[in-house]
Protein backbone atom coordinates (compact mmCIF):
# COMPACT_ATOMS: atom_id res chain seq x y z
CA UNK A 1 0.00 0.00 0.00
CA UNK A 2 1.45 3.47 -1.05
CA UNK A 3 1.08 6.09 1.84
CA UNK A 4 3.20 8.94 0.39
CA UNK A 5 2.78 11.26 -2.35
CA UNK A 6 4.39 11.36 -5.75
CA UNK A 7 5.90 13.12 -8.39
CA UNK A 8 5.61 11.78 -12.24
CA UNK A 9 7.61 13.30 -15.14
CA UNK A 10 7.17 13.26 -18.20
CA UNK A 11 9.53 10.24 -19.98
CA UNK A 12 8.81 8.07 -17.05
CA UNK A 13 6.31 5.83 -18.70
CA UNK A 14 7.52 2.23 -18.61
CA UNK A 15 5.35 -1.15 -19.84
CA UNK A 16 6.07 -3.25 -17.54
CA UNK A 17 5.15 -1.43 -14.61
CA UNK A 18 1.66 -1.26 -16.18
CA UNK A 19 0.03 -4.18 -17.46
CA UNK A 20 -0.11 -7.42 -15.99
CA UNK A 21 2.87 -9.78 -17.09
CA UNK A 22 0.87 -12.22 -18.88
CA UNK A 23 -1.28 -9.00 -20.95
CA UNK A 24 2.59 -7.09 -22.00
CA UNK A 25 3.26 -10.41 -23.50
CA UNK A 26 0.00 -11.72 -25.09
CA UNK A 27 -0.85 -11.12 -28.84
CA UNK A 28 -4.20 -9.31 -29.21
CA UNK A 29 -6.85 -11.90 -31.02
CA UNK A 30 -7.69 -10.81 -34.48
CA UNK A 31 -11.72 -10.57 -34.26
CA UNK A 32 -10.53 -8.05 -31.23
CA UNK A 33 -8.56 -6.04 -33.29
CA UNK A 34 -11.05 -5.81 -36.02
CA UNK A 35 -13.84 -4.85 -33.25
CA UNK A 36 -11.60 -2.15 -32.39
CA UNK A 37 -11.15 -1.06 -36.49
CA UNK A 38 -14.45 -0.59 -37.18
CA UNK A 39 -16.27 2.36 -37.64
CA UNK A 40 -19.39 3.90 -36.61
CA UNK A 41 -21.22 3.77 -39.63
CA UNK A 42 -20.41 -0.30 -39.59
CA UNK A 43 -21.14 -0.93 -36.69
CA UNK A 44 -24.50 0.49 -37.19
CA UNK A 45 -25.04 -1.27 -40.61
CA UNK A 46 -24.47 -4.82 -38.46
CA UNK A 47 -26.36 -4.30 -36.02
CA UNK A 48 -29.59 -2.72 -37.65
CA UNK A 49 -29.21 -5.90 -39.83
CA UNK A 50 -29.18 -8.12 -37.22
CA UNK A 51 -31.68 -6.35 -35.43
CA UNK A 52 -34.06 -4.69 -37.99
CA UNK A 53 -36.40 -3.40 -35.34
CA UNK A 54 -33.91 -0.76 -34.30
CA UNK A 55 -34.39 2.94 -35.58
CA UNK A 56 -30.85 4.03 -37.25
CA UNK A 57 -31.03 7.23 -37.32
CA UNK A 58 -31.68 6.55 -33.03
CA UNK A 59 -28.66 4.41 -33.06
CA UNK A 60 -26.81 7.14 -34.96
CA UNK A 61 -27.27 9.32 -32.03
CA UNK A 62 -26.60 7.27 -29.83
CA UNK A 63 -22.82 6.64 -30.55
CA UNK A 64 -22.26 10.45 -31.41
CA UNK A 65 -23.41 11.06 -28.08
CA UNK A 66 -21.19 13.62 -25.62
CA UNK A 67 -21.63 12.91 -22.44
CA UNK A 68 -22.04 15.89 -19.89
CA UNK A 69 -21.00 14.04 -16.19
CA UNK A 70 -20.35 10.53 -16.79
CA UNK A 71 -17.17 10.48 -19.21
CA UNK A 72 -15.04 7.98 -18.71
CA UNK A 73 -17.06 3.85 -17.68
CA UNK A 74 -16.67 0.13 -17.87
CA UNK A 75 -19.56 -1.92 -18.05
CA UNK A 76 -19.29 -5.66 -16.59
CA UNK A 77 -21.64 -7.51 -18.92
CA UNK A 78 -22.76 -11.66 -19.36
CA UNK A 79 -23.57 -13.69 -21.94
CA UNK A 80 -26.83 -14.94 -21.22
CA UNK A 81 -29.19 -16.88 -23.27
CA UNK A 82 -32.93 -18.02 -22.67
CA UNK A 83 -34.31 -21.42 -23.65
CA UNK A 84 -35.38 -20.87 -26.49
CA UNK A 85 -31.79 -19.95 -28.04
CA UNK A 86 -32.14 -15.95 -27.83
CA UNK A 87 -28.67 -14.65 -26.69
CA UNK A 88 -27.57 -11.45 -25.03
CA UNK A 89 -25.45 -9.38 -23.22
CA UNK A 90 -26.97 -8.31 -19.86
CA UNK A 91 -25.22 -5.24 -17.75
CA UNK A 92 -24.75 -6.39 -14.61
CA UNK A 93 -23.46 -2.92 -13.29
CA UNK A 94 -21.59 0.16 -14.77
CA UNK A 95 -18.43 1.58 -12.67
CA UNK A 96 -17.03 5.27 -12.41
CA UNK A 97 -13.53 4.32 -12.00
CA UNK A 98 -13.43 0.68 -14.01
CA UNK A 99 -9.98 -1.48 -14.12
CA UNK A 100 -8.86 -2.40 -17.70
CA UNK A 101 -5.95 -0.96 -19.00
CA UNK A 102 -3.63 -3.18 -17.42
CA UNK A 103 -5.46 -6.55 -18.80
CA UNK A 104 -5.25 -5.78 -22.43
CA UNK A 105 -2.70 -6.83 -24.88
CA UNK A 106 -1.81 -3.61 -27.40
CA UNK A 107 -3.46 -3.17 -30.37
CA UNK A 108 -0.25 -1.71 -32.00
CA UNK A 109 3.08 -2.77 -30.82
CA UNK A 110 4.73 0.69 -31.94
CA UNK A 111 2.23 2.59 -29.96
CA UNK A 112 3.77 1.83 -25.88
CA UNK A 113 1.23 3.45 -24.01
CA UNK A 114 -1.92 1.85 -25.68
CA UNK A 115 -5.38 3.06 -24.46
CA UNK A 116 -4.06 4.45 -21.88
CA UNK A 117 -3.15 7.93 -23.54
CA UNK A 118 -6.77 7.23 -25.48
CA UNK A 119 -8.50 7.83 -23.15
CA UNK A 120 -6.30 10.81 -21.84
CA UNK A 121 -5.41 12.36 -25.39
CA UNK A 122 -9.05 12.12 -26.28
CA UNK A 123 -11.20 12.67 -22.88
CA UNK A 124 -9.30 13.97 -20.17
CA UNK A 125 -7.41 16.57 -21.97
CA UNK A 126 -10.24 18.28 -24.10
CA UNK A 127 -12.40 17.86 -20.52
CA UNK A 128 -9.59 19.68 -18.10
CA UNK A 129 -9.19 22.41 -21.22
CA UNK A 130 -12.43 23.40 -21.38
CA UNK A 131 -14.44 26.44 -19.63
CA UNK A 132 -15.15 25.97 -15.80
CA UNK A 133 -11.84 25.76 -13.45
CA UNK A 134 -11.01 28.92 -11.90
CA UNK A 135 -7.66 27.40 -10.45
CA UNK A 136 -4.43 29.08 -12.04
CA UNK A 137 -1.13 27.73 -11.54
CA UNK A 138 -2.46 24.61 -10.08
CA UNK A 139 -1.00 21.23 -10.79
CA UNK A 140 -2.58 18.20 -12.30
CA UNK A 141 -3.02 14.94 -9.51
CA UNK A 142 -4.23 11.62 -9.80
CA UNK A 143 -5.83 10.83 -6.54
CA UNK A 144 -6.07 6.74 -6.22
CA UNK A 145 -7.15 4.26 -3.11
CA UNK A 146 -6.47 1.01 -4.68
CA UNK A 147 -4.64 -0.36 -8.56
CA UNK A 148 -1.65 1.09 -8.59
CA UNK A 149 -0.25 -0.86 -11.68
CA UNK A 150 -3.08 1.60 -13.54
CA UNK A 151 -3.73 4.42 -11.94
CA UNK A 152 0.55 5.39 -11.92
CA UNK A 153 0.26 4.06 -15.65
CA UNK A 154 -2.37 7.41 -16.04
CA UNK A 155 -0.56 9.23 -14.21
CA UNK A 156 2.67 8.62 -16.42
CA UNK A 157 0.78 9.31 -19.65
CA UNK A 158 -0.82 12.31 -18.46
CA UNK A 159 2.24 14.00 -17.55
CA UNK A 160 3.64 13.01 -21.28
CA UNK A 161 0.46 14.53 -22.96
CA UNK A 162 0.01 17.47 -21.20
CA UNK A 163 4.05 17.69 -21.03
CA UNK A 164 4.38 18.67 -17.70
CA UNK A 165 4.82 16.82 -13.88
CA UNK A 166 1.87 15.32 -12.50
CA UNK A 167 1.15 14.64 -8.86
CA UNK A 168 0.46 10.98 -7.65
CA UNK A 169 -1.48 10.92 -4.42
CA UNK A 170 -2.98 8.14 -2.56
CA UNK A 171 -6.53 8.68 -0.87
CA UNK A 172 -7.93 6.02 0.87
CA UNK A 173 -10.68 5.73 2.64
CA UNK A 174 -10.70 7.44 6.37
CA UNK A 175 -6.79 8.16 5.76
CA UNK A 176 -5.00 9.82 8.65
CA UNK A 177 -3.69 12.12 7.93
CA UNK A 178 -5.09 12.52 4.46
CA UNK A 179 -2.44 13.46 1.74
CA UNK A 180 -5.79 16.01 -0.05
CA UNK A 181 -8.07 18.72 1.58
CA UNK A 182 -10.97 21.38 -0.20
CA UNK A 183 -10.64 24.78 0.73
CA UNK A 184 -12.84 27.42 -0.83
CA UNK A 185 -14.04 24.78 -3.02
CA UNK A 186 -10.12 24.02 -4.55
CA UNK A 187 -8.56 20.85 -4.01
CA UNK A 188 -5.25 20.53 -2.79
CA UNK A 189 -2.37 17.78 -2.24
CA UNK A 190 0.06 17.44 -0.13
CA UNK A 191 3.88 16.63 -1.21
CA UNK A 192 7.20 17.93 0.03
CA UNK A 193 5.98 19.08 3.01
CA UNK A 194 3.69 21.83 0.95
CA UNK A 195 0.11 21.72 -0.32
CA UNK A 196 -0.31 22.51 -3.98
CA UNK A 197 -3.56 23.39 -5.25
CA UNK A 198 -4.88 21.28 -8.13
CA UNK A 199 -6.53 22.64 -11.45
CA UNK A 200 -7.39 19.07 -12.41
CA UNK A 201 -7.53 15.51 -10.85
CA UNK A 202 -7.90 11.84 -12.67
CA UNK A 203 -9.98 10.41 -10.06
CA UNK A 204 -9.56 6.64 -9.10
CA UNK A 205 -11.48 6.42 -5.97
CA UNK A 206 -13.71 3.20 -5.73
CA UNK A 207 -14.36 3.33 -2.38
CA UNK A 208 -17.28 5.82 -0.97
CA UNK A 209 -15.95 8.81 -2.99
CA UNK A 210 -18.43 11.12 -2.10
CA UNK A 211 -17.42 11.28 1.19
CA UNK A 212 -14.08 12.47 0.32
CA UNK A 213 -14.66 14.75 -3.37
CA UNK A 214 -17.24 17.44 -3.05
CA UNK A 215 -19.78 16.92 -5.62
CA UNK A 216 -19.42 20.92 -6.50
CA UNK A 217 -15.77 21.84 -7.00
CA UNK A 218 -13.67 24.83 -8.51
CA UNK A 219 -10.79 21.97 -9.68
CA UNK A 220 -11.76 19.82 -12.16
CA UNK A 221 -12.26 16.26 -12.14
CA UNK A 222 -12.71 13.38 -13.93
CA UNK A 223 -14.98 11.49 -13.39
CA UNK A 224 -17.15 13.98 -10.69
CA UNK A 225 -18.56 12.84 -7.70
CA UNK A 226 -22.31 13.46 -9.33
CA UNK A 227 -21.31 10.15 -11.72
CA UNK A 228 -20.78 7.97 -8.93
CA UNK A 229 -24.15 8.58 -7.17
CA UNK A 230 -26.32 8.74 -10.21
CA UNK A 231 -25.05 5.05 -11.10
CA UNK A 232 -21.36 4.96 -11.56
CA UNK A 233 -21.10 3.66 -7.87
CA UNK A 234 -24.71 3.43 -6.58
CA UNK A 235 -26.84 0.25 -8.34
CA UNK A 236 -29.74 1.47 -6.91
CA UNK A 237 -29.58 4.59 -9.09
CA UNK A 238 -28.20 3.14 -11.65
CA UNK A 239 -31.45 0.05 -12.02
CA UNK A 240 -33.41 3.54 -11.90
CA UNK A 241 -31.37 5.32 -14.51
CA UNK A 242 -31.70 2.10 -16.85
CA UNK A 243 -36.01 1.97 -16.38
CA UNK A 244 -35.76 5.44 -17.30
CA UNK A 245 -33.87 5.52 -20.30
CA UNK A 246 -35.41 2.17 -21.52
CA UNK A 247 -38.48 3.89 -21.82
CA UNK A 248 -37.41 6.72 -23.37
CA UNK A 249 -35.62 4.17 -25.85
CA UNK A 250 -38.87 1.93 -26.43
CA UNK A 251 -40.03 3.84 -29.25
CA UNK A 252 -36.55 3.07 -31.24
CA UNK A 253 -36.59 -0.66 -30.42
CA UNK A 254 -33.55 -0.55 -28.37
CA UNK A 255 -33.21 -1.68 -24.40
CA UNK A 256 -30.22 -1.53 -21.98
CA UNK A 257 -30.36 -5.44 -21.05
CA UNK A 258 -30.88 -5.79 -17.00
CA UNK A 259 -32.02 -8.35 -14.68
CA UNK A 260 -34.76 -8.41 -12.69
CA UNK A 261 -34.52 -5.59 -10.10
CA UNK A 262 -36.26 -5.39 -7.24
CA UNK A 263 -34.98 -1.30 -5.64
CA UNK A 264 -35.81 0.14 -2.15
CA UNK A 265 -35.75 -3.25 -0.14
CA UNK A 266 -35.39 -3.66 3.30
CA UNK A 267 -33.44 -6.39 4.76
CA UNK A 268 -36.31 -7.70 6.71
CA UNK A 269 -37.93 -7.68 3.32
CA UNK A 270 -35.57 -9.94 1.13
CA UNK A 271 -36.65 -13.34 1.90
CA UNK A 272 -39.92 -12.19 0.37
CA UNK A 273 -38.09 -11.19 -2.94
CA UNK A 274 -36.13 -14.59 -2.75
CA UNK A 275 -38.94 -16.13 -2.33
CA UNK A 276 -41.19 -14.57 -5.41
CA UNK A 277 -37.69 -15.13 -7.76
CA UNK A 278 -37.96 -19.08 -6.97
CA UNK A 279 -35.20 -19.27 -4.18
CA UNK A 280 -32.44 -17.62 -6.39
CA UNK A 281 -31.49 -14.52 -6.67
CA UNK A 282 -28.72 -11.73 -6.07
CA UNK A 283 -28.53 -9.61 -2.79
CA UNK A 284 -27.24 -6.18 -3.70
CA UNK A 285 -25.38 -3.64 -1.33
CA UNK A 286 -26.12 -0.65 -3.59
CA UNK A 287 -22.82 1.32 -2.68
CA UNK A 288 -20.31 -1.70 -2.96
CA UNK A 289 -18.27 -2.77 -5.51
CA UNK A 290 -15.16 -4.93 -6.49
CA UNK A 291 -17.28 -7.88 -5.74
CA UNK A 292 -17.72 -6.95 -2.19
CA UNK A 293 -21.44 -6.16 -0.63
CA UNK A 294 -22.55 -9.21 -3.72
CA UNK A 295 -24.49 -12.44 -2.42
CA UNK A 296 -25.33 -15.02 -4.92
CA UNK A 297 -28.64 -17.20 -3.62
CA UNK A 298 -28.98 -20.67 -4.50
CA UNK A 299 -30.33 -21.91 -1.04
CA UNK A 300 -31.34 -21.43 2.44
CA UNK A 301 -28.25 -21.41 4.22
CA UNK A 302 -26.90 -18.98 2.01
CA UNK A 303 -30.37 -17.04 2.39
CA UNK A 304 -29.61 -17.49 6.06
CA UNK A 305 -26.10 -16.07 6.32
CA UNK A 306 -27.05 -13.40 5.00
CA UNK A 307 -29.43 -12.69 7.13
CA UNK A 308 -27.20 -12.89 9.99
CA UNK A 309 -24.94 -10.28 8.80
CA UNK A 310 -25.13 -6.62 9.84
CA UNK A 311 -24.55 -3.71 7.10
CA UNK A 312 -24.01 0.27 7.53
CA UNK A 313 -26.74 0.60 5.11
CA UNK A 314 -30.54 0.39 4.89
CA UNK A 315 -30.95 -0.65 1.81
CA UNK A 316 -30.62 -3.51 -1.29
CA UNK A 317 -31.56 -4.19 -4.33
CA UNK A 318 -32.58 -7.84 -5.44
CA UNK A 319 -31.91 -9.48 -8.73
CA UNK A 320 -33.00 -12.28 -10.59
CA UNK A 321 -30.15 -15.00 -10.73
CA UNK A 322 -28.59 -16.07 -13.96
CA UNK A 323 -26.81 -19.19 -13.74
CA UNK A 324 -27.30 -23.08 -14.74
CA UNK A 325 -30.57 -23.49 -16.73
CA UNK A 326 -31.70 -26.01 -13.84
CA UNK A 327 -31.21 -23.15 -10.98
CA UNK A 328 -31.64 -19.60 -12.82
CA UNK A 329 -34.42 -17.24 -10.94
CA UNK A 330 -38.05 -17.33 -12.20
CA UNK A 331 -38.74 -14.06 -13.78
CA UNK A 332 -41.56 -12.36 -15.90
CA UNK A 333 -39.17 -11.70 -19.22
CA UNK A 334 -38.21 -15.60 -18.80
CA UNK A 335 -35.55 -17.79 -17.89
CA UNK A 336 -32.23 -16.99 -18.98
CA UNK A 337 -28.99 -18.49 -17.75
CA UNK A 338 -25.21 -18.69 -18.50
CA UNK A 339 -23.43 -19.35 -21.87
CA UNK A 340 -19.92 -19.62 -20.01
CA UNK A 341 -17.40 -20.60 -21.66
CA UNK A 342 -16.60 -23.26 -24.23
CA UNK A 343 -16.11 -26.86 -22.04
CA UNK A 344 -12.37 -27.47 -21.03
CA UNK A 345 -11.02 -31.31 -21.29
CA UNK A 346 -12.91 -32.25 -18.28
CA UNK A 347 -16.09 -31.04 -19.65
CA UNK A 348 -16.31 -28.35 -17.37
CA UNK A 349 -18.06 -24.64 -18.49
CA UNK A 350 -17.04 -21.55 -16.33
CA UNK A 351 -18.56 -18.41 -15.53
CA UNK A 352 -17.40 -15.84 -17.30
CA UNK A 353 -18.06 -11.53 -17.95
CA UNK A 354 -16.66 -8.94 -20.20
CA UNK A 355 -15.40 -5.79 -18.93
CA UNK A 356 -15.99 -2.93 -21.55
CA UNK A 357 -14.06 0.13 -20.88
CA UNK A 358 -15.48 2.71 -23.18
CA UNK A 359 -15.32 6.79 -23.36
CA UNK A 360 -16.92 10.05 -24.13
CA UNK A 361 -15.03 11.98 -26.85
CA UNK A 362 -15.29 14.90 -29.52
CA UNK A 363 -16.08 12.19 -32.11
CA UNK A 364 -19.01 9.99 -29.54
CA UNK A 365 -18.53 7.38 -27.29
CA UNK A 366 -15.40 4.87 -28.20
CA UNK A 367 -14.21 1.34 -27.22
CA UNK A 368 -10.96 1.40 -24.97
CA UNK A 369 -10.32 -1.79 -23.81
CA UNK A 370 -12.28 -5.06 -23.56
CA UNK A 371 -10.98 -8.19 -20.87
CA UNK A 372 -12.71 -11.08 -18.91
CA UNK A 373 -12.78 -13.00 -15.93
CA UNK A 374 -14.03 -16.31 -14.98
CA UNK A 375 -15.31 -18.23 -11.77
CA UNK A 376 -13.11 -20.37 -9.45
CA UNK A 377 -15.53 -23.18 -9.49
CA UNK A 378 -17.58 -24.57 -12.80
CA UNK A 379 -20.88 -24.40 -13.07
CA UNK A 380 -22.39 -27.56 -12.06
CA UNK A 381 -26.18 -28.43 -13.63
CA UNK A 382 -27.83 -30.26 -10.01
CA UNK A 383 -27.61 -28.14 -6.90
CA UNK A 384 -26.58 -29.92 -3.65
CA UNK A 385 -26.98 -28.24 -0.04
CA UNK A 386 -23.00 -27.86 -0.07
CA UNK A 387 -22.81 -25.53 -3.18
CA UNK A 388 -21.33 -22.58 -2.91
CA UNK A 389 -22.60 -20.45 -5.29
CA UNK A 390 -20.53 -17.27 -5.28
CA UNK A 391 -17.37 -19.75 -6.38
CA UNK A 392 -19.36 -20.80 -9.35
CA UNK A 393 -21.10 -17.52 -10.01
CA UNK A 394 -18.49 -14.51 -8.57
CA UNK A 395 -16.26 -13.51 -11.17
CA UNK A 396 -14.13 -10.05 -9.78
CA UNK A 397 -10.85 -10.79 -9.27
CA UNK A 398 -10.58 -8.38 -6.59
CA UNK A 399 -9.23 -9.58 -3.31
CA UNK A 400 -9.14 -7.39 -0.15
CA UNK A 401 -6.58 -7.90 2.64
CA UNK A 402 -7.29 -5.11 4.90
CA UNK A 403 -9.42 -1.80 5.20
CA UNK A 404 -6.87 -0.20 2.24
CA UNK A 405 -4.94 -3.39 1.08
CA UNK A 406 -6.02 -5.34 -1.98
CA UNK A 407 -4.53 -7.58 -4.48
CA UNK A 408 -5.88 -9.71 -7.24
CA UNK A 409 -6.53 -13.29 -8.44
CA UNK A 410 -5.20 -12.75 -11.78
CA UNK A 411 -5.23 -16.39 -12.33
CA UNK A 412 -8.89 -16.15 -13.57
CA UNK A 413 -7.76 -13.36 -16.07
CA UNK A 414 -9.25 -13.90 -19.39
CA UNK A 415 -7.78 -11.41 -22.09
CA UNK A 416 -8.34 -10.56 -25.93
CA UNK A 417 -5.42 -12.84 -26.47
CA UNK A 418 -5.12 -15.59 -29.09
CA UNK A 419 -4.84 -17.94 -26.32
CA UNK A 420 -7.84 -17.29 -23.74
CA UNK A 421 -10.02 -15.10 -26.33
CA UNK A 422 -11.79 -18.75 -28.24
CA UNK A 423 -12.53 -20.09 -25.03
CA UNK A 424 -14.72 -17.53 -24.22
CA UNK A 425 -17.49 -18.35 -27.25
CA UNK A 426 -18.49 -15.07 -28.46
CA UNK A 427 -17.81 -13.63 -31.69
CA UNK A 428 -17.85 -10.21 -33.22
CA UNK A 429 -21.40 -9.53 -32.93
CA UNK A 430 -21.29 -10.31 -29.56
CA UNK A 431 -18.67 -7.48 -28.98
CA UNK A 432 -20.57 -5.08 -31.31
CA UNK A 433 -23.73 -5.77 -28.53
CA UNK A 434 -21.76 -5.46 -25.48
CA UNK A 435 -19.64 -1.88 -26.59
CA UNK A 436 -24.08 -1.16 -27.60
CA UNK A 437 -24.86 -1.86 -24.07
CA UNK A 438 -22.14 -0.35 -22.46
CA UNK A 439 -23.09 2.93 -23.98
CA UNK A 440 -26.42 2.76 -23.39
CA UNK A 441 -25.79 2.35 -19.78
CA UNK A 442 -23.45 5.25 -19.59
CA UNK A 443 -25.61 7.49 -21.41
CA UNK A 444 -28.66 6.45 -18.79
CA UNK A 445 -26.30 7.11 -15.91
CA UNK A 446 -24.96 10.35 -17.37
CA UNK A 447 -28.66 11.55 -17.94
CA UNK A 448 -29.96 10.78 -14.75
CA UNK A 449 -26.50 13.28 -13.29
CA UNK A 450 -28.42 15.91 -15.57
CA UNK A 451 -31.52 15.58 -13.27
CA UNK A 452 -29.83 15.78 -10.34
CA UNK A 453 -27.57 18.97 -11.49
CA UNK A 454 -29.50 22.42 -11.85
CA UNK A 455 -28.88 24.45 -14.62
CA UNK A 456 -26.59 26.69 -12.12
CA UNK A 457 -24.79 23.74 -11.01
CA UNK A 458 -26.23 22.80 -7.88
CA UNK A 459 -26.75 19.24 -6.81
CA UNK A 460 -30.61 18.37 -6.26
CA UNK A 461 -30.18 16.95 -2.66
CA UNK A 462 -34.05 16.75 -2.50
CA UNK A 463 -34.24 15.22 -5.75
CA UNK A 464 -31.77 12.68 -5.01
CA UNK A 465 -33.21 12.07 -1.43
CA UNK A 466 -36.63 10.70 -3.51
CA UNK A 467 -34.72 8.81 -5.59
CA UNK A 468 -32.40 7.10 -3.11
CA UNK A 469 -33.45 7.87 0.36
CA UNK A 470 -30.86 6.02 2.58
CA UNK A 471 -30.18 8.20 4.90
CA UNK A 472 -26.58 6.65 6.02
CA UNK A 473 -25.96 7.32 2.40
CA UNK A 474 -27.29 10.28 2.54
CA UNK A 475 -25.04 11.05 5.85
CA UNK A 476 -21.78 10.42 3.93
CA UNK A 477 -22.12 12.63 1.11
CA UNK A 478 -19.30 15.40 1.50
CA UNK A 479 -21.13 19.36 0.98
CA UNK A 480 -19.01 21.63 0.87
Amino acid sequence: MQKTSEIIRPGAFESDRHWYPKALNATIHPLVKFFFSLNKTRIINRYCHLNPRVDRKKLNEILEYRCKYFLWCGADLINATSESGNKKMVVIENNSSPSGQKSMPLLDDTKEEGSYRLLIENTFKPYIKKKGSTVENGKVAVLYDKNYVETSGYAATIADVLEEEVLLVPFYNNQNPPLVKLENKILYAYHDSEWHPLRAVFRYLTQKPWNRLPIQCRTKILNPIISCLAGGRNKMVAAKAYDFYNSELLPFGLKINIPDTIWDVRKEEVPLWVEKMGGHAVIKVPYSNAGQGVFTIINQRELDEFMKLTFEYERFIVQSLIGNYNWSSLSEKGKFYQVGTIPNSKGETFVTDLRMMVSSTSEGIKPLCIYSRRTEDPLVEDLSSGDDSWKMLGTNLSVKLGENEWTSDSSRLMLMDRRDFNKLGIGLDDLIEAYIQTVLSMIAIDKMCKKLISSNGRFKMNLFQSVNNDENLLNEILMP
